[in-house]
This record gives C-alpha cells, structure tokens and sequence, in this order.
C-alpha cells in the first residue's frame, strides 16, 4: 500500500512539474508584450542601418524558451514521460528551424496520426508553423493542431508586424530570409550578422549561395531531411538552388522563430559577404573572396 500512494504522490508531482514547466515554456516564447516588429532596412538606398542592440531582447527570450523546451523535452524522453503518457495530455516541444515534415513527425508520434491526417497538417505554407511548446489533449485531430499553430504564429509574427515594415519587407520576405538564417546561424548570435551577409549579397545582386537551401531541395525521408551538402550538390536542378539561381528560393525552407525574423527585418550592419563556421561552430566572415578563402585554410 506505502508503494501505491509513494507511486501516485510521484506521477502527481511529475505530472505538475511538467506542466508547470511547460507553461514556463509558452510564456517565454509569447510575453514579449507589445513589440512591433520593425526594419533597418532601407531598400531604396540598399543599406542596412545600424541599430545597436536593439534585437537583445527578442533574442534573451528564445534564448530562455530554447532553454526551457529542450530541458523539458530531455525529461519527457526520460522515465517520467511514462508516467505522463498515462494520461491524456501530450507534451510535444517543436525546435525552431524544422521544416513541414519535421513538425507533423512530432505531432504524428505523440498523437497518433494516420496518413491522412498528416497530408492535412501540413497543407499550410512552410514557414508558418510556429514553434514552441504544445499541451494537448491525445485526441486532437491533424486539423486542429495546425490551427493552433497558425493563430500562435498570427499572434506572435503577424500581429507583431508593424505597418511601416509591411511597406518596405513583405512578411513571406522576411519569412524567407529568416528561414535562411535560422538554417545556417549556430544560435541566437549568430543571427544578425548572418542577416546582415545575405542582405548585402541581395544590395549585390550576388546569388544568395545558401548550403540550406541544398538541404532542402535534396532533403526527404530517406536521406534525411536536412542531409550533408556535397560538391555537386551544387549543380541541382531546383528552385530552390541558390547557387545557380539569384534572388530568394520560393518559398521559406524552415520555420524560423521570433529571433531570426528579427534578425531578418534587423540586420548587423557588416561589409562581410561570405561566411564559415570553424570546426567549433564559431562563425568568421570577410569582405572579399581572397579573405574567406584564407579564413578557410585557416580554419579547416
């Protein structure tokens, strides 16, 4: 009988503990109060226009919410998300930079979808998942997911998004470059200045010449969604090949969160146009060829 009620006072703990946390969560990925997304970007001159550190504290939240949803996601893989799959709640924590298939993957496992309910969840644009932390009842259907998704990203990007921005950065623009920089920066500091690169290359008009976009183009179940870009991988026939075609792809290649949007629509103002990561992940740019091929042989 002592084990009984120490198992249930456990379960019940547990259960509260990750609840709590995952509100926790959620509320550092949504209390940004009234902030409007604005621009630094002055299309007319093809400038960027430095604004400090004004992107702080967008970022110290998705910092806090990466924090919060990774450790949570960890506990839940442990062996108290047993304890909670006897319920009828299911956690499920998206990463930013997913792509469609990635997001109806982790619903699908915890909710139990068929084929036909993942064919309609990811029928929206790619993008315009938002991500975050989920708590939902085990019986929610494809299409309700999808729309909790889409009104969190109409209340977190959509509404954010300030009038005069709409005037000089389309929000399927910064949806776009925003994929792009959620793919290639390694974490929150690295995101304007990535921005930045891929903002001077559009003032350029130099191809955009993003390995992610590789990525997505050759991404699928087998290989994996975000598989190793190789030398001729270059040469793909796809529209979404930045190598070999100029301009944005057709669409966002991931769905990026609230900091790589700012990021987009907030550039680090930078004479950078090319960019690697060492083999610690930690980014050095150049302003010319001859520099980002010394900072290679340098560096790898």
């Amino acid at each position: 009988m002592h084990k009984i009620l120490t198992s249930k006072r456990l379960y019940i703990w547990l259960s509260s503990l990750i609840l709590l946390s995952a509100l926790l969560v959620v509320f550092a990925g949504s209390g940004v109060g009234n902030m409007k997304l604005k621009t630094n970007i002055d299309l007319e001159n093809k400038v960027i226009i430095e604004n400090g550190d004004d992107g702080i504290f967008p970022l110290r939240l998705s910092w806090l919410r990466d924090v919060l949803g990774e450790g949570l996601m960890a506990f839940t893989g442990s062996w108290a998300y047993q304890n909670l799959a006897l319920s009828n709640t299911r956690y499920v924590y998206v990463r930013e930079g997913l792509r469609r298939e990635e997001v109806v993957g982790l619903f699908s496992k915890q909710l139990d979808w068929d084929t036909v309910e993942r064919a309609d969840f990811i029928s929206a644009p790619e993008g315009m998942y938002y991500p975050g932390s989920y708590l939902l009842s085990k019986d929610k259907d494809s299409e309700i997911v999808r729309e909790l998704m889409l009104n969190r990203f109409e209340r977190e990007i959509a509404d954010r998004y300030a009038t005069s921005t709409k005037k000089i950065i389309s929000i399927p623009t910064a949806l776009k470059i925003a994929s792009l920089v959620e793919r290639e920066a390694n974490g929150k500091s690295d995101m304007r200045l990535i921005s930045g690169i891929i903002w001077n290359r559009i003032f350029k008009d130099m191809p955009l010449q993003i390995d992610a976009t590789l990525q997505y183009a050759k991404g699928s179940e087998e290989l994996g969604w975000w598989p190793a870009v190789l030398p001729e991988d270059k040469d793909i026939n796809s529209p979404y090949n930045t190598y070999k075609r100029k301009g944005f792809p057709p669409t966002p290649i991931a769905n990026p969160g609230l900091a790589s949007v700012y990021a987009a629509l907030n550039p680090k103002k930078t004479d950078c146009l090319f960019y690697i990561h060492d083999k610690r992940r930690r980014i050095h740019c150049s302003a010319t060829y001859e520099g980002h091929k010394q900072n290679i042989d340098r560096y790898y």
